[in-house]
């Protein structure tokens, strides 16, 4: 390929299109990146909240990533981002406060263990469950490996696992709280097939592919900020609130007009998220009638609460799950990040939640902290940042396309186009990178 005549337009500067072009301008193509916001990141972002003339911070997410994020983890090593300075890396552990119960559920995996030896010693000495229930995990846990993580037809999680002998009890304490981090969908309807991918690599070849990554700093200086400035480095060119009016093909390339006028690209990637392909693509007949399966999407929700303690405020963990409650897992920033006394908690996927106004779900959040931390003082102050559209619901069967499409020259990066995966910074990250490799590769 002629690189002095190729000059491809990124539509999006999110994680998959900011991934598309550092793939891109390292194989020495001219690239634009086009975001319609004031601001790069996608889902992945930072939010600047005032309070008592104070500015704070916030992730619009409170994210937690995997060691089995090989392109993610290899991407940051690449433009210059230090794990250990950005991330806590936790070996696999599940501490679960219970309101109600008196043995709460906890499972640490065994790190001087290869695995999956060390997560099946971790459910044998577990505590919360048992022993019957214990032995019925490591049982699926054996049978998932010895058939690689693999079933002949799709069907939801919650239907699987019943039928695999696990108890209500074991579901509940560790199989929906997996399934909820990692797909953000309920486990009646959850894909099994796309949630055993996860565990596949997850649990499978390096124990360290199992540790969490919480970020210590906000998603935009770990990833977005030093990818834009990777980007800008190599000589192209990054452009914020340049929504696309129009996008049509030429003879050899494509038009793409934005406020400052009609510009010509060789090669279009389209990074943003489905709900927003549509009009993107309204003279693209071809591509219209390939994404029609994406206008039928369900998405599910994801709702941080943040809450302001005292600055002597801290938990006996920096991550730490709930039962039987509304939130599910909590995380204490003045340990994570230094934002000393803010508790963040996440409720995932929808439910009786979205019924309520934010500031009652920030005081109901709030009564079931003091109940599982009963030292806990009186909130200062809250803010509840809600992603109404945050995942598409990874349902059984779901179509996904795939990053090549019909029309020549035009590639497809997001999330929603890695198959193997549900909707995370992975996939996303996997997806421009395969939309990189195809260009670089015609």
């Amino acid at each position: 390929m002629n690189l002095s005549n190729t000059h491809v337009a990124v539509i999006g500067g999110g994680c998959a299109g900011l991934s598309t072009a550092a793939a891109l301008v390292d194989r020495g193509f001219q690239v634009t990146v086009f975001e319609a916001s004031s601001q790069l990141g996608g889902r992945a972002r930072t939010v600047v909240v005032e309070n008592n003339n104070l500015m704070h911070l916030l992730d619009n997410g409170q994210h937690i990533l995997l060691g089995a994020y090989r392109e993610t983890l290899a991407l940051l090593r690449k433009i210059g981002v230090d794990e250990k300075q950005v991330f806590l890396r936790v070996p696999l552990q599940m501490n679960l406060q219970s309101i109600s119960e008196k043995s709460p559920f906890s499972l640490k995996s065994v790190h001087y263990l290869p695995a999956p030896l060390n997560m099946l010693v971790g459910l044998l000495c577990c505590s919360g469950l048992k022993f019957s229930e214990r032995i019925a995990a490591i049982k699926l846990m054996l049978h998932l490996k010895n058939t690689q993580y693999q079933i002949t037809s799709d069907t939801p999680l919650e239907q699987f696992l019943l039928h695999q002998q696990q108890t209500p009890r074991l579901i509940a304490v560790l199989w929906e709280p997996l399934c909820l981090a990692a797909l953000n969908t309920p486990i009646e309807i959850a894909s099994t097939r796309i949630f055993l991918n996860v565990l596949r690599d997850t649990f499978n070849g390096n124990k360290k592919n199992s540790d969490f990554l919480l970020p210590r700093l906000d998603l935009s200086k770990i990833i977005s900020q030093p990818l834009a400035q990777y980007i800008q480095s190599k000589g192209s060119v990054i452009r914020l609130n340049r929504r696309i009016r129009s996008l049509e093909a030429t003879k050899n390339g494509f038009s793409l007009e934005t406020r400052d006028g009609k510009s010509f690209f060789s090669h279009v990637v389209i990074a943003v998220s489905p709900a927003s392909i549509d009009k993107l693509v309204e003279g693209l007949p071809k591509l219209q009638r390939a994404l029609k399966q994406t206008q039928t999407y369900q998405y599910q929700p994801i709702y941080t609460i943040y809450l302001q303690y005292p600055a002597e405020t801290k938990l006996p963990s920096v991550m730490t799950g709930l039962t039987n409650t509304l939130g599910q897992w909590v995380f204490d920033r003045g340990q994570l990040c230094d934002q000393k006394g803010l508790i963040a908690v996440i409720v995932s996927a929808e439910g009786k939640h979205q019924r309520l106004s934010q500031d009652e779900l920030a005081l109901k959040i709030a009564r079931e902290l003091s109940q599982a931390f009963p030292a806990l003082e009186k909130p200062l102050w809250h803010k509840v940042i809600a992603e109404k559209r945050a995942t598409f619901s990874c349902v059984t069967n779901l179509a996904r396309p795939t990053n090549k499409t019909p029309q020549p020259r035009l590639f497809l990066a997001g999330d929603y186009t890695y198959a193997d995966y549900p909707a995370t910074i992975e996939g996303a990250i996997r997806s421009g990178i395969k939309c990189a490799d195809l260009i670089a590769n015609a």
